[in-house]
């Protein structure tokens, strides 16, 4: 009997009449009284291995057996006398893991690994043993696992933990899918440990392997494995769950009215489908009861309809919603861009006759395959194949997921445990994408469509196609019009980035508040903390090629409340909006109309991107030195932050950033939700000086105005009646008759801003005048 079937309070144990059922357990028990008799054999198989077996040539009706049939009698003999805290032999568990692996299709090599998998590490048994009787594939798959065993958990070790499990998943993904079987059983005999045993290892479950398991595509381990961390962790709310899937499965479930609709209108179309009910399981229904408000048969499960071809998939799709209401907001296509963890189906929703909408999935058997085991499902991926190549030394595995190298390339990279950790946390903890379409050019190199977090950046793209060559990009077109670095890009976009020629360019401090994906913040950082001097330099400036690039530019009215918010387009670059030379520009000062940057930003200025000595203010009109704000940071540098120029007397709060610099924001900025939201601490700031006046400043203004002409003219003489010289000036494109002018000015005085606004608004067809980095309506100059 196993430790679950002795804990009756065991929330796993339970029988469910809704959610996904979980892997076939009926073998379990018989597979725990075999090992109890020994290893007679029958049929040349012992008793215990008779349903694996069962199941294997299920999926692999050719399979050799008899390699299994040796390594059970091993394993067997092996860990004979020893017992499992629930009472059972210990050849019970690894029995349970290679019956879960074999389920999934798992191929003969990962079965007799996955038999050995303790051997190693609780026996006397040896590598060189493994390697004798069984070969080096299994050995090494044996190794991998033991070293896996032998990691710490708890908090201190666990950016050490994941980095030995990253590199053996990334050495051979099957000997993470060995460890993923494993937990899963230790997960359903968790009954018989301690309740804050029980916490410890569901919390590392969730934390780490549940998020490996959804980036290798397994999805059924992953799901069962959410069920029971749901009950450890959370236990009235899965029993609330469970008690709302008991009442709804006493009424008449509306999904198998409408299954047997489209079964018979996919009959009428000559196309051979299956048609299945595919219930939710119980994380998925909680996450449904949170967001929809309440449970209904409807919402606890999916149609799943399986064909043949991936053109039936589409033919399919097309009956669907002939004959039915489609929910067009609802349909992705994940054949043609597949997702990061190889799931390939289409999505859609349907009406039903009395409104009900029913989600449905499309897809081949293959695919299914594929997204219920993911790379297990796969086989052996290291099989030699004609003509393939292997390089000398290295393992190539064609089954190795794009994000699986990208992140061992990552921890290569970055020496320090805790960095990398701190930087993938996050990226673990995401769980939608989006594809974007990267145009390729002679500048910028090749392209293709890539694959990013949902909220990434122009930022996160540069990185994820060009590497370390991303340092020197400059600026992106997004759907072909100029943006800035910091845009947040859609599903879909197609995105063009721009080079500099300039290998010596490099990215800004800024770009760390836009980057979203680790390998962008790591190679940032990375690049920053190796040229302390050049921090503050903005890329692309040195030779006046364009405004600061990083930094999200003055008049973009977007608000970014997290990583996943959808952002208002940014305002496109003046290089397309229309960059004018005012006439009110500083007398003597040399105003490029094809360079809006601030002089004062430049390389070689006194004040290099808006550094603030904390010496005394110099010459009013020298820069934004003049304003003068103190942080609560001995010794620290003040920066007043250009996405929405603060000035007296506003209300202010700081960031510490790289180089014991301190970022000064408005305290009503989108960036200070953004940052504190990913856990930056903030510095208290105030401004130096009685009354907060007679100090210069600088500062960005929205005109939001009716187009007409000799607008321009009119609002760039307010502004030199008032006394303020302007920095730069973009004006969009008109749109609907509106028009977005964004003036970055230096005044003498801060005080002077209020009546510099009333002056501004009092210009004909003007309709307001805002300051940046405040909420605004949506941009004028893109439909």
């Amino acid at each position: 009997m196993s430790a679950e079937a002795t804990n009756p309070g065991n929330p796993g144990a339970a029988s469910r009449k809704r959610g996904r059922a979980r892997l076939e357990l009926h073998g379990l028990r018989r597979i725990g009284r075999a090992a109890l008799l020994g290893t007679a054999p029958r049929d040349g198989l012992p008793d215990a291995l008779e349903h694996v077996a069962k199941v294997h040539r299920g999926h692999h009706p050719d399979a050799d057996l008899g390699i299994l049939s040796k390594a059970y009698v091993l394993a067997e003999s092996s860990h004979r006398g020893q017992m499992r805290k629930s009472g059972e032999p210990y050849i019970t568990h690894p029995l349970a893991v290679t019956l879960i692996l074999a389920e999934l299709g798992a191929e003969t090599t990962t079965l007799t690994a996955s038999l050995l998998h303790d051997t190693v590490e609780d026996t006397d048994v040896t590598l060189d043993q493994v390697r004798a009787e069984f070969g080096d594939e299994v050995c090494f798959l044996v190794d991998g696992v033991t070293k896996l065993e032998k990691v710490e958990y708890g908090a201190a070790a666990e950016p050490e933990t994941f980095r030995k499990m990253l590199v053996a998943t990334g050495n051979d993904v099957r000997v993470m899918s060995i460890k993923l079987a494993d937990r899963l059983h230790n997960m359903r005999t968790l009954g018989v440990m301690r309740p804050e045993k029980q916490a410890r290892i569901a919390k590392v479950t969730h934390d780490v392997l549940i998020p490996l398991a959804e980036r290798l595509g397994v999805q059924a381990l992953k799901t069962e494995l959410e069920d029971l961390v749901f009950a450890i962790l959370r236990p009235d709310d899965y029993a609330v769950t469970r008690r709302l899937v008991a009442e709804c499965a006493q009424r008449p479930d509306p999904l198998a009215a409408l299954a047997t609709r489209v079964r018979t209108t996919l009959a009428e179309a000559g196309i051979d489908a299956e048609v299945l009910v595919r219930p939710r399981h119980f994380v998925s229904a909680h996450r449904v009861r949170l967001s929809r408000g309440e449970l209904t048969g409807a919402n606890l499960g999916r149609l799943l309809v399986l064909v043949t071809e991936d053109a039936d998939c589409y033919a399919v799709l097309g009956e669907l919603h002939t004959c039915f209401t489609p929910v067009i907001s609802e349909f992705k296509d994940f054949i043609a861009a597949p997702k990061f963890n190889l799931y390939q189906s289409l999505h859609t929703a349907v009406a039903g006759e009395t409104g009900e909408i029913a989600e449905t999935l499309i897809r081949t058997h293959q695919m299914h395959r594929v997204a219920e085991a993911g790379v297990i499902a796969l086989g052996n991926p290291y099989t030699p194949t004609d003509g393939a190549e292997t390089p000398d030394g290295e393992r190539a595995d064609p089954t190795r997921p794009g994000w699986l190298s990208r992140l061992l390339e990552w921890q290569s990279a970055t020496p320090d445990p805790d960095t990398f950790w701190t930087s993938l946390r996050a990226d673990l903890a995401q769980d939608r994408e989006i594809t974007v379409f990267c145009a390729g050019d002679p500048a910028a190199g090749p392209g293709g469509a890539i694959g990013l977090p949902a909220g990434a950046s122009c930022v996160d793209a540069a990185y994820a196609l060009h590497g370390e060559a991303a340092h020197c990009c400059i600026g992106a077109r997004v759907n072909g019009r100029l943006a800035t670095l910091s845009t947040i890009l859609r599903d879909g976009d197609s995105l063009h980035l721009l080079m500099a020629p300039d290998s010596a360019a490099g990215p800004s401090p800024e770009w760390l508040e836009h980057a979203r994906t680790p390998a962008a913040r790591l190679a940032i950082s990375r690049w920053l903390a190796e040229r302390p001097g050049d921090a503050a330099a903005v890329p692309g400036e040195a030779d006046g090629a364009g405004p600061e690039v990083g930094q999200q530019p003055p008049g973009t009215g977007q608000e970014d409340d997290g990583p996943t918010a959808r952002p208002r387009p940014a305002v496109p670059p003046p290089a397309a909006a229309g960059r004018t030379s005012p006439p009110a520009a500083t007398a003597g000062e040399h105003t490029d109309p094809t360079d809006l940057s601030d002089p004062t930003d430049r390389p070689g200025s006194d004040d290099r991107a808006g550094l603030l000595p904390p010496g005394p203010p110099s010459d009013p009109l020298s820069g934004p030195a003049s304003v003068v704000a103190v942080a609560d940071l001995p010794g620290a540098a003040v920066r007043l932050a250009g996405c929405c120029t603060p000035v007296p007397p506003d209300s202010v709060t700081g960031f510490a950033v790289r180089g014991g610099n301190v970022t000064v924001h408005r305290a009503l900025c989108p960036a200070v939700a953004r940052m504190a939201a990913m856990g930056r601490q903030t510095v208290d700031v105030s401004w130096r000086g009685a009354g907060h006046t007679g100090h210069g400043c600088r500062v960005t203004l929205l005109a939001e105005a009716f187009s007409r002409p000799h607008l321009l003219a009119d609002l760039t003489e307010v502004i030199a009646v008032q006394g303020a010289a302007v920095v730069s000036a973009a004006v969009e494109p008109p749109h609907e008759q509106r028009v977005r002018h964004t003036y970055t000015l230096r005044l003498s005085d801060a005080a002077e801003l209020p009546s510099l606004m009333r002056a501004m608004r009092q210009v004909p067809g003007v309709f307001d005048v805002i300051r940046a980095g405040r909420a605004a309506p949506a941009p004028v100059g893109r439909p």
